[in-house]
């Protein structure tokens, strides 16, 4: 399960990329209410937080972890690419993190449970904090030759991986170029660099990290899952439709996580385009008569879902 210890250059990064960017999302709100915040600098942030986030909800999750859909090969390696600029870490060590979660969920084994510690109410302090940040400061290492050997296997996977310090860097100079240039000023460059920057990856981890910690907490739970995994609206959009967790764990491999009437999902919908160019196919949509038999207590009819979704391949649990 495990393949040792990370460096102490790893943990030093791993704790410069959480800090940094948290300590200018702390920094935001008194600098927005007296200056520095403008209409360029909030569309900039809103483009890279999409661009970042979906890359991870769509490519590193659903397609890398998940294989809700196959990808051509210019698909598969932009979606790495995009999944990398969000800062959470290389690709390979991501997805390893993410199916061993999936493999030992809310039980030992677990990187980022939140009920590892107990139920009470101390317990589930240190729970949250464990599974919303905690986790990544410890020093132990999943093992990716057995939860990722896919990964390590592919070429072009396996250049992403090496790409993160490079893609990092890009992640957060980008921003910058683009509001010097839009502005045509170092001023403008470096409120981009703040808000598109430093204030967008904070946010971004933040809403990543509670589906970890919330979306085991709190919330809907309509589906039977073996673990305590729940669905919390308030974060469907935010999270690109990741929030619809109880349905995420009760079927692992879909593409849709927001299975029901009125549920966002982001993601899906831009997969869904994906299929349409021709650039994704044997997309795992969910069926309704499967679904149904997860559920708890409503009607198949609480399912929503465009017609042609209806007639794709069964999802299957990992």
């Amino acid at each position: 399960m495990l393949a040792g210890e990370k460096s102490p250059a790893e943990m030093f990064l791993v704790k410069l990329f959480a800090v940094i960017p948290a300590l200018a999302l702390v920094a935001a709100v008194p600098l927005a209410w007296g200056w520095g915040l403008g209409w360029v600098d909030v569309g900039l942030a809103v483009f890279f937080y999409t661009f970042t986030c979906l890359g991870v909800t769509i490519g590193f999750h659903r397609y890398f972890t998940h294989g809700a859909f196959k990808a051509t090969r210019a698909l598969r390696i932009a979606l790495a690419v995009a999944g990398s600029t969000a800062m959470q870490g290389p690709i390979i060590g991501w997805v390893a993190d993410h199916r061993r979660h999936h493999a030992y969920a809310d039980r030992e084994g677990d990187p980022h449970s939140p009920w590892l510690f107990g139920t009470s109410a101390r317990a589930l302090a240190k729970g949250f904090w464990h599974a919303h940040m905690g986790w990544m400061f410890r020093r132990e290492l999943t093992n990716a030759a057995r939860f990722a050997p896919d990964l390590l296997s592919d070429p072009d996977i396996q250049r992403v991986n090496r790409w993160f310090p490079a893609l990092t860097a890009a992640t957060l100079l980008a921003p910058a170029l683009a509001g010097g240039l839009i502005t045509w000023s170092w001023w403008g460059a470096l409120t981009a660099f703040f808000w598109a920057g430093l204030v967008r990856v904070a946010l971004l981890h933040h809403v990543t990290w509670s589906v970890n910690s919330i979306c085991h907490m709190i919330g809907d739970r309509p589906f039977t899952a073996r673990d305590k995994s729940a669905n919390f609206w308030p974060l469907a959009i935010l999270s690109m439709g990741e929030s619809w967790h109880n349905s995420h764990h009760a079927d692992p491999t879909c593409a849709r996580h927001g299975v029901r009437r009125g549920q966002i999902d982001i993601s899906a919908r831009l997969i869904w385009v994906f299929e349409k160019l021709g650039w994704a196919t044997n997309v795992r949509w969910p069926r309704p008569e499967r679904l149904a038999r997860n559920l708890k207590a409503q009607s198949v009819n609480d399912f929503a879902f465009p017609q042609e979704e209806m007639h794709q391949s069964t999802c299957s649990t990992r």
